[in-house]
């Protein structure tokens, strides 16, 4: 090979590498927290510690140390969506008990209709096979970039997030829904393998945060 042709075979290789690199960077960033600010799939799920469940028990993360899966869930007493999706998550909750599965419902809202003896009566009145818990310093929700309600978060058996965002692909309707992101998330997970699906848009009612401190 002539000298031009090994500068040009140079060249051709630099650009392929750079292209490469470029390449493995956009794909990089497609995968991290598409929908999240404060979470990509992967991260070390934050911990909580001594929230204030209905039911008087006080939960942290360490409390289920031996489950092979965790689902949080924040929720809200006043959102209609949370209402469309109760029976769906009861129904999530029957068919894992029995695999290692834990649900937990968080609840940061400070709004009158989230108040904690309402919390308790809506969990008694709808006999809630989960623990509902209050955290009203809305760090939890903070922590977890918890936009929605109902958000979801899949914490596997190293706690740490494999599935992020919607329920399903139908808030309105259950007939209708065609994608079971959740079910499936688990599914996934006891079996040990990668959710095919690992985030999606959050779907529901807003999350009202107030101010933290020193903002």
């Amino acid at each position: 090979m002539t000298t031009a042709g090994r500068f040009a075979e140079s060249i051709r290789t630099r650009g392929l590498l750079c292209a490469a690199l470029l390449l493995g960077t956009i794909s990089t960033a497609i995968a991290a927290g598409k929908f999240n600010r404060q979470l990509s799939v992967g991260d070390a799920a934050p911990a909580w510690n001594g929230l204030r469940g209905v039911d008087g028990k006080l939960y942290s993360l360490k409390s289920w140390t031996e489950a092979k899966a965790i689902v949080v869930v924040f929720a809200s007493n006043r959102c209609p969506v949370m209402d469309g999706y109760e029976p769906r998550l009861k129904q999530l909750t029957a068919d894992f008990a029995n695999r290692g599965v834990k649900f937990l419902t968080v609840s940061v809202s400070q709004h009158p209709a989230d108040s904690f003896d309402k919390m308790q009566q809506r969990a008694h009145d709808r006999q809630y096979p989960y623990p509902y818990v209050q955290d009203l310093t809305q760090d939890l929700g903070r922590k977890y970039g918890a936009t929605t309600t109902a958000q979801v978060f899949v914490l596997n058996a190293d706690r740490r997030i494999v599935y992020m965002g919607a329920i399903d692909d139908q808030a309105k309707d259950e007939k209708k829904v065609e994608s079971h992101y959740l079910r499936d998330a688990l599914t996934a997970v006891l079996s040990g393998e990668k959710p095919d699906i690992t985030e999606t848009r959050p779907v529901g009612c807003e999350i009202e945060y107030v101010l933290a401190p020193g903002q």
